[in-house]
């Protein structure tokens, strides 16, 4: 079932003037203020479905934040000229602080922060009026919201302003906190979550912040510091707690008919399929379109603006390169010439694909994305969908803690995890070792777990991420990118509105070499 959030008009500090003399420089008595709202338990649950409405926008999760971590990646490349300047200058590293992508998805993750300090401010402030299991509830999603925002922001641009409360004026903007403060936030907030937290909801409050979800959050924060422990820690959680499992069909795990199924640990909800897109970043409200666009930017027959690139094809086995089995998740992530669609009613061809070609197995071809597209059961050239964003699955969870364990010295434990996705009933590939993945000591378990997570999880926003880890614990073989700068390119540039906007960032506030 989908759930529609709604933002709330309470989030909005509104003064109005009167019209003469005397009454100049008065409040309207009337106006909706922030003193005067977040009173009541139905207040601030609107406020906290505000938060998610901020997750949902165009400057998040249902366009840019999609694209920011694919480009940023090695899996994709562009589909064609139509690409727009600003995404293809983040897909090729020629991006600078004026870069539309970046300063969006910034933008975005801030709202959000805002957002989530307004309701954790608030609800202590109204303690006295509210239900306490509602106030312990609403705190616990806006602290798990507000870490997923400051991940975001730490781990793309490394030092950032960190907002602890509800800032009311330019008085209060931050200067950039070191990476380690930030991080501390972070935790902090994922194990309040944790205790706050609910490990499921009833069909009505689907796609709300669980316990499972802020742990496996904060297993990816640990990880990406580099602290296996504690990352180990909270995904042994998340697997005793039986609360999840790998479904059988790895397509439903990308697919409108299968949301909130029991290997999906967090998704943003999205109206189904027929709605309407909202173009308007800033735009939410109980009228808001609540689409997302990755349909349309990525589907064959869509814009296609993105396409697998050359380097991800190339990664999954099979028999051609001399494998034992072709991957069954590369027909299921991907369209090729040639596949039906529609629900079976047409055939894809290359000149129904816009844009350029891939190569495969030596020969040039059309290929396109299938995971999160609505290509299964529609033939439309135009078309915004309902599909939501699986945020985080289990299949991610056995992959972490594969790595965890690899990292700690425990490799047999480490293979068994790995060999776990492999096994899911539509997979069903040879377990490893294989001839070409030996698993017999860590370095060649560690290019199985990288080789596992990039054609289990391609397409999913985890790649760059994966990159960003990997590059700074050295433990990258070979850099991905030909026009990486050492020193520059691990981060991406503070957007220039910052810089001009914020006296406590300012030019030397910018990260090296931009």
């Amino acid at each position: 079932m989908k759930r529609h959030y709604l933002l709330t008009g309470g989030l909005l500090l509104t003064l109005t003037i009167g019209c003469n003399d005397k009454n100049l420089n008065q409040l309207n008595p009337n106006a909706v203020t922030t003193d005067s709202y977040f009173k009541t338990d139905a207040q601030i649950r609107s406020s906290v479905n505000g938060i998610y409405a901020a997750l949902q926008s165009t400057n998040l999760v249902a366009r840019e934040w999609f694209f920011t971590h694919d480009l940023r990646s090695d899996d994709v490349a562009a589909g064609g000229g139509q690409l727009e300047t600003p995404r293809n200058q983040l897909l090729t590293g020629a991006y600078d602080t004026g870069n539309a992508l970046v300063s969006s998805v910034w933008t975005g993750a801030y709202r959000v922060i805002h957002r989530a300090n307004v309701v954790i401010d608030k609800s202590a402030a109204s303690a006295a009026t509210l239900t306490a299991s509602v106030a312990t509830q609403a705190v616990g999603e806006a602290k798990f919201l507000r870490a997923w925002s400051y991940f975001e922001l730490v781990s793309m641009w490394g030092a950032v302003p960190l907002y602890k409360n509800y800032v009311t004026s330019l008085a209060g903007a931050a200067a950039r906190s070191p990476e380690a403060d930030v991080y501390a936030f972070i935790v902090a907030d994922l194990k309040a979550a944790q205790d706050a937290l609910p490990a499921t909801y009833d069909a009505a409050n689907l796609g709300r912040a669980t316990k499972g979800a802020a742990q496996m959050l904060l297993a990816r924060v640990y990880m990406q510091q580099g602290d296996y422990t504690n990352a180990k820690t909270e995904l042994q959680k998340v697997i005793s707690s039986g609360m999840y499992q790998l479904v059988d069909e790895f397509n439903d795990n990308f697919v409108e008919e299968t949301e909130f199924n029991k290997e999906s640990i967090w998704e943003i909800n999205f109206l189904p399929s027929g709605g309407s897109f909202n173009w308007n970043g800033d735009a939410d409200g109980a009228t808001a379109g609540e689409e997302t666009v990755r349909t349309q930017e990525y589907s064959a027959v869509g814009w296609r603006n993105i396409i697998p690139s050359n380097s991800l094809l190339a990664e999954f086995e099979k028999t051609t390169k001399g494998d034992a089995k072709t991957d069954p998740r590369l027909a299921k992530s991907f369209y090729f010439t040639g596949d039906v669609f529609n629900n079976g009613k047409d055939v894809l061809t290359d000149a129904a694909q816009n844009g350029n070609t891939s190569l495969v197995d030596g020969k040039e071809q059309k290929v396109s994305w299938r995971k999160f597209t609505l290509l299964y059961k529609t033939n439309n050239s135009f078309l915004t969908g309902g599909i939501n964003q699986r945020i985080m699955r289990y299949a991610e969870t056995l992959l972490a803690m594969a790595e965890c364990e690899n990292e700690l010295g425990n490799l047999s434990s480490a293979v068994t995890y790995l060999n776990m996705t492999r096994k899911r009933a539509s997979v069903s590939m040879p377990v490893y070792p294989t001839a070409t993945y030996p698993v017999s000591n860590k370095d060649q378990v560690f290019a199985a777990i990288v080789h596992e997570r990039r054609v289990e999880l391609s397409g999913e926003q985890i790649r760059n991420r994966d990159i960003l880890r990997w590059r700074k614990l050295g433990k990258l073989k070979t850099e991905p990118f030909a026009y990486f700068q050492k020193g520059k390119t691990e981060l991406l540039p503070i957007p220039q509105q910052e810089i001009d906007n914020n006296p406590n960032i300012g030019l030397k506030g910018q990260n090296p070499g931009y």
